[in-house]
């Protein structure tokens, strides 16, 4: 069964126009709730393949990856209610091999890789579903598509998004990292940004779609994360090898990557009666592919100029594998031995077709030399009769553009009509102040002009036939080609083109110290605030009022991560960060309808999964967990929760308003409570969106928003009285478990200070005097 998930909402990865989905997917599960999936992308001509135990009885982890593919097509086995004549993955695959063993063969066989470094001989047996999936997925693709996919030209990936940090569809909309939660900003005109679309200043799609990948699965791989980081740190230091980079990269087209990976399908066999007029469009962007790849390769000598003295490793490997690599000036020069030197790409639409049936040298081809002479005298006579237009009508701002469906086509002002068209001119459509029109005779000669055009591509695409199979020959060059102008958009005109327009010391290098992350300043637009969490202090418990700045920060914390390990800068002045391998959020919700879910049940349903997936390497971010039921009830879950969270060592960071919360601080020292400071200044809440040690400040801000909010001063009398006897009591409480844990919590902050100190990268000095107050601090009974 094949599904349209542009239609059916499968994935909202915010994209239009040139950025629409090309991934074809196949999905495999078998009784085990194990799923296989074979995602093909046709833009890149790339396969990733990924088998995996589906945890969650709502398939998250499988609605994670098609959120993250965004696919246009989905392909599903039929199940016993689907309709007949359903096409589903059994048929596909076809009878004579297993699945399995098919996908093997057909991977093996297409991989741009040597088959013995894929280990298929292993995969085959244990990723029998996703090898199965892709042996469907291509099928489809060459059944549908009416193409031949190119032997040894994929780039195949196995169990791709598990090699990368995880991000489960929820938290990517709760953290905006692809769309805004809202368009406008609360209160201003200002239209609010994702983080995709503050970096989205990428000049390719290719790129684009690089970043967006990259955003939603980060890297794991420290090593990987580093090579990126010292990449910009050569770009940032060096202005001289950043904005030849940039402008080295434009003079390679938009399009590049795209039509790189073009080469990698080979149409099939028709008939010239089955498909003549479709065969002259096809003709023509086969054509604009070769001018395209003709500019790209033409590209390569400035930027190997650009890149010859640069320092890092990323750098030196594009600059020895792209523009050291003799097959590009080879294949430019056979290029060159049949394609016309001062053809280029261009994005006028009559420039480009011009270019298109001139691209092929003169005398090459007879006939080809013929239909061009045709298209010169038709497209020469179309302006001659604009001219007489102009003279014969008075219409001195006539003008005679061109589109590719419809031809030629006048376009007259609106003001230089004085009372209505001549009846020689036809199909007459106003367009705001202008009239869109056209005549017989342009008409006539329109037919004739496109027909001379469709015989220069039809003719011209027989002269390639022979240079098109060498090239597919090498075609490995060009896909890896098209994966670093990808790389080189996103690193220059993303990560290092929004680094410089900020100030100095507003970003900074993150460091991967592994055991103690410590983010310090963390900048937004208004306040910086810290954050230290270890493997000795894992769980930070953020107290403060509505509207105080919590959730903010917490979505701060999970977005500089984020950038840290896309390798980019971070909006801090010193991060130091373990990997993380996944990243759970649970922050505000409301009633699902569409799935008769409470606010508390699909509360629990996300606590349910965070809990059932969390690792010691996980980063986790709770606002209010147990709200939305009775108090007592609601403390109790958030309690339990937080023990279960600390027992698994993850990094947690916990936003409540429950003051009940604060006492796990007094039996777990691991603990560490922080709030927003907020001043009371004429019985009205002045915050300051700034960060303190220890519990929440605010005396009885509730009672002070009931009272300027109208509640009667009795009302407001009996509930202070209340809430001061609880208050005692629970004092009482935790001065009763901190009196008697203190040497404990004392022993254990010692211990882990000298840890971090143990780890850390500060010079002989600095040691000494932190050595020196620690000491001090223990002794008068009190570690600031």
């Amino acid at each position: 069964m094949e599904v349209d998930a542009a239609g059916a909402g499968a994935g909202d990865g915010g994209r239009g126009g040139g950025d629409r989905s090309s991934f074809v997917i196949g999905l495999i599960e078998n009784r085990a709730k194990e799923v296989g999936v074979a995602a093909f992308d046709l833009r890149s001509a790339s396969l990733h393949l990924s088998q995996y135990i589906e945890t969650s009885c709502s398939y998250h982890n499988t609605k994670t990856l098609l959120h993250f593919y965004d696919p246009m097509i989905v392909i599903v086995p039929p199940n016993k209610t689907a309709a007949d004549g359903m096409v589903g993955v059994s048929e596909l695959v076809g009878k004579h091999l297993p699945a399995n063993k098919k996908g093997a063969v057909m991977v093996k066989n297409l991989s741009a890789r040597d088959p013995s470094a894929l280990g298929l001989d292993t995969y085959c047996k244990q990723y029998y579903l996703c090898l199965a999936a892709a042996s469907a997925t291509i099928k489809w693709i060459e059944s549908e598509k009416g193409v031949i996919i190119t032997n040894h030209s994929l780039s195949v990936t196995f169990n791709g998004s598990f090699d990368h940090m995880n991000i489960d569809s929820t938290s990517v909309q709760t953290l905006e990292i692809i769309d805004p939660l809202h368009t406008e900003l609360w209160g201003t005109s200002t239209k609010k940004k994702s983080l995709f679309q503050m970096l989205k200043t990428t000049k390719t799609t290719g790129g684009s779609r690089l970043l967006r990948a990259n955003l939603l699965q980060p890297l794991k791989e420290i090593q990987t994360i580093n090579t990126r980081l010292d990449c910009l740190d050569e770009l940032m230091s060096n202005e001289e090898l950043f904005f030849g980079l940039t402008q080295g990269l434009r003079k390679f087209p938009k399009e590049s990557d795209k039509v790189l990976c073009h080469f990698c399908f080979k149409p099939k066999k028709v008939t010239d009666e089955v498909l003549k007029p479709a065969n002259g469009r096809k003709s023509q962007m086969l054509i604009s592919d070769i001018i395209v790849l003709k500019t790209a390769l033409d590209a390569i000598p400035f930027l190997s100029k650009v890149l010859k003295g640069a320092k890092s490793f990323l750098l030196c490997n594009i600059y020895q594998t792209i523009c050291e690599n003799p097959k590009y000036a080879s294949m430019r020069k056979r290029i060159g031995d049949i394609i016309d030197e001062d053809v280029v790409h261009s994005r006028a639409p009559f420039v480009a077709c011009t270019q298109q049936c001139f691209a092929i040298k003169a005398g090459i081809d007879g006939l080809l030399d013929v239909a061009r002479r045709s298209f010169c005298d038709t497209s020469e006579a179309i302006h001659n009769l604009a001219t007489k237009y102009r003279e014969d009508f008075k219409l001195p701002n006539l003008k005679i553009p061109y589109k590719n469906r419809l031809g030629f086509y006048f376009v007259i002002p609106q003001k230089d009509i004085t009372e209505r068209l001549p009846n020689k001119f036809i199909q007459v459509v106003r367009h705001g102040k202008n009239v869109h029109c056209s005549s017989l005779e342009l008409a006539s000669l329109n037919v004739r002009n496109r027909s001379a055009a469709a015989e220069c591509f039809l003719r011209t695409e027989l002269c390639l036939e022979g240079l098109i199979n060498e090239i597919r020959e090498d075609i490995g060059i060009l896909t890896l080609l098209a994966e670093v102008l990808c790389l080189l958009d996103m690193l220059v005109n993303s990560f290092a083109f929004t680094i410089s327009t900020k100030p100095v010391d507003r970003y900074t290098r993150p460091e991967f110290t592994g055991r103690h992350p410590i983010l310090e300043s963390l900048h937004n637009d208004f306040v910086p605030n810290n954050l230290f969490l270890s493997e000795a202090s894992n769980m930070v418990l953020v107290m403060g009022p509505n509207m105080s700045g919590k959730s903010t920060y917490l979505q701060q914390i999970c977005l500089i991560v984020i950038l840290a390990q896309i390798g980019c800068y971070v909006p801090a002045q010193f991060a130091s960060l373990r990997v993380v391998d996944r990243i759970f959020t649970r922050i505000g919700t409301g009633d699902n309808v569409e799935n008769n879910s409470s606010t508390f049940m699909t509360e629990m349903k996300e606590t349910a999964f965070i809990m059932q997936n969390v690792s010691s390497r996980s980063l986790i971010v709770v606002d209010e967990l147990g709200r939305a039921t009775s108090s007592s009830d609601g403390l109790a879950i958030a309690w339990s929760c937080c023990e279960y969270l600390l027992s698994t060592k993850a990094y947690t960071v916990f936003a409540t308003h429950m003051e009940g919360l604060s006492e796990l601080a007094t039996l777990y020292p691991n603990v560490k409570i922080l709030h927003f400071e907020v001043d009371l200044r004429n019985h009205r809440l002045d915050f300051k969106f700034r960060l303190k040690d220890g519990v929440r400040k605010v005396p009885r801000y509730g009672l002070l928003l009931a009272k300027v909010a109208g509640l009667p001063n009795s009302v407001i009398d009996t509930a202070t009285s209340i809430t001061s006897r609880i208050t005692e009591q629970e004092m009482v409480r935790m001065d009763s478990n901190s009196e008697q844990y203190r040497s404990l919590q004392m022993a254990y902050q010692v211990a882990q200070r000298l840890i971090c100190l143990k780890h850390s990268n500060q010079g002989e000095d600095y040691i000494r005097e932190a050595l020196q107050n620690l000491k001090d601090g223990y002794l008068a009974g009190r570690l600031t």
